[in-house]
């Protein structure tokens, strides 16, 4: 695990992850890019902030129309409307971020996946993004490239994989942030899902699958 992230950050450097000015908005990212690209995620966030200043507040003040047909670039928007003001009254309703961030970082992960349509990877996004814990993300990319790699096991569940990560590197809430951005970068550019372009990648002599699935 640490040797895979060496060589992905000797690759491609410092990536500056995750895009956001504020918690708060690392948290609105976070659902709004459940199954979208993060491109339509800024076009929506963009929308959103040229009508209200980002808050839970100014969110739960916009009806559910009005804020689905402001974040309508990101998909499933009447859905992810509903989700982003469900998530805005329980955040306010447990006091606050500065409230969330006085919370361990387990019982936080509970409350997090309480919320509904808050699941591991976007409770995961929270935590590690918004509140620096040393969680690691597991999503689509990771799994793609750790699977080609034979590092994990085709089968092998969210919670198996993060914790196996977390085991090898340590609470290192930094490397995590690192190693997920690098990650996901290089499965953009190189470690596709359709065409990977294998000549070009810097694991290419580690790979068990040249060429793709």
């Amino acid at each position: 695990m640490r040797a895979l992230y060496q060589h992905l950050a000797a690759a491609y450097g410092e990536q500056h992850w995750w895009p956001a000015d504020t918690g708060f908005e690392v948290m609105v990212g976070a659902i709004l890019t459940q199954n979208t690209a993060w491109t339509n995620v800024e076009r929506a966030l963009a929308r959103l902030q040229a009508r209200i200043r980002l808050s839970p507040e100014a969110v739960l003040g916009l009806a559910e129309p009005a804020l689905a047909e402001l974040i309508r670039p990101c998909g499933y928007y009447n859905l992810k409307a509903r989700r982003l003001r469900g998530f805005c009254a329980a955040l306010i309703e447990a006091g606050g971020e500065a409230a969330l961030a006085a919370m361990p970082t387990e019982p936080l992960r509970r409350w997090l996946l309480g919320i509904n349509g808050i699941g591991p990877e976007t409770a995961d996004d929270i935590l590690l993004y918004a509140f620096e814990r040393p969680v690691f993300v597991v999503d689509a990319y990771t799994r793609r490239l750790f699977r080609r790699l034979g590092t994990i096991d085709g089968d092998a569940g969210y919670e198996q994989i993060r914790q196996r990560v977390e085991a090898a590197l340590g609470p290192d809430a930094a490397c995590f942030n690192a190693y997920h951005a690098l990650i996901v970068r290089h499965a953009k550019a190189v470690c596709r899902a359709r065409k990977p372009a294998c000549d070009l990648c810097a694991l290419r002599r580690r790979c068990q699958q040249r060429g793709g699935d």
